[in-house]
């Protein structure tokens, strides 16, 4: 089975960043936040096996995929020859700038 590579750009390490401050904020608990952005990302290592999930949407940009993450959570990606890039991750309705 071919494998992908997964790769966040700096901005997607962003904004899981500003996920966990989220979590952590509105639910007085650092643990929740750490296993919720943990949960984000083991679902972003199943790209390794199957990158092509999620809407196309090359109204936005050739080639840009999202698929969502538990009803709150836009994950915009790239696939790029074996590598699948992670652009922007965005939560609880913010707009995907890519």
């Amino acid at each position: 089975m071919k494998r992908y590579a997964v790769r966040l750009v700096p901005s997607a390490e962003k904004d899981l960043r500003n996920i966990y401050l989220y979590v952590r904020s509105a639910s007085a608990s650092p643990v929740i936040a750490r296993g919720y952005v943990l949960r984000i990302r083991r679902f972003l290592e199943a790209f390794q096996t199957f990158p092509m999930r999620g809407s196309l949407r090359n109204d936005i940009r050739e080639g840009l995929r999202v698929v969502g993450f538990e009803r709150h959570v836009s994950i915009a990606f790239l696939v790029e020859g074996e590598e699948v890039i992670i652009l922007r991750i965005a939560s609880h309705g913010q707009e995907l700038e890519v």
